[in-house]
Formats: structure tokens, C-alpha cells, sequence
């Protein structure tokens, strides 16, 4: 479910709340799904438990989730700010599928105008 890398210079509480408010915004995890536990998720990532309480603390102060206590951690409803960081996340998604895709016609126009020849073996 979440991609950590733990080479990478961001903290890792920092690197949880990120893939969270992605799961979240691409719809992954959809308004009202539970989230694991604190020490659900620190067992399977074999991390400290309150590294997890942090990145969870942020993303509940950020409006990404609501914590209800003695059932868990919830994935909040969309707010106007969710809604402009989803909507930034698909025109960055938009933007590289299209420069992919000029990038394929470009390479299919080439090998087009100058096919391969193959030699000719005696």
C-alpha cells in the first residue's frame, strides 16, 4: 500500500503522510475508509509507532483524515483544498501522459522517414 524509501532525505513520517494524501486524492482510498491502525501499520512497515502517530497527526490537521477515538483513523470528506490538489495532481498526470505520447509519435514518425535497412548477408 505505501511505497517508503528509506535512501530518500525526506523523514519517513513525512514520506507516510505523503502516499496517504495521495492514496487519498487519486480516490484509492475513498472519503470515510478506515485507515489502519497506528500500530497496525508501524508492525507491517516495521517502524516506530509514533512516527506513524506523527504522520497521522499532520494529515488529520491537514483535513485528510479524522481520527474518531476507540474506532481509528478515517479518510476525511473532499475539502476545497483537496479538491485543487486533485485537481493539480491531474493536470500534472495529464501533462506526462501527453508529453509520452508526443514523445511515441515522434519516434514512430522517425522510424518512418528513415526505416532500418538490414544488411545482407552472403
Amino acid at each position: 500500500m505505501l511505497h517508503l524509501d528509506y535512501r530518500d532525505p525526506r523523514p519517513i513520517y513525512e514520506q507516510i503522510r505523503q502516499e496517504f494524501m495521495r492514496l487519498i486524492l487519486s480516490g484509492i482510498i475513498a472519503p470515510g475508509d478506515k485507515l489502519p491502525s497506528v500500530r497496525e501499520l508501524a508492525g507491517s512497515l516495521s517502524i516506530n509507532p509514533n512516527t506513524i502517530q506523527s504522520a497521522y497527526r499532520e494529515l488529520e490537521a491537514d483535513g485528510y483524515l479524522i481520527s474518531v477515538p476507540g474506532k481509528g483513523s478515517f479518510a476525511a470528506e473532499s475539502s476545497p483544498l483537496q479538491a485543487q490538489k486533485k485537481q493539480e495532481l491531474f493536470r500534472r498526470s495529464a501533462s506526462l501522459h501527453s508529453r509520452r505520447w508526443c514523445s511515441a509519435q515522434r519516434a514512430r514518425s522517425f522510424s518512418r522517414r528513415f526505416p532500418q535497412r538490414r544488411k545482407k548477408h552472403d
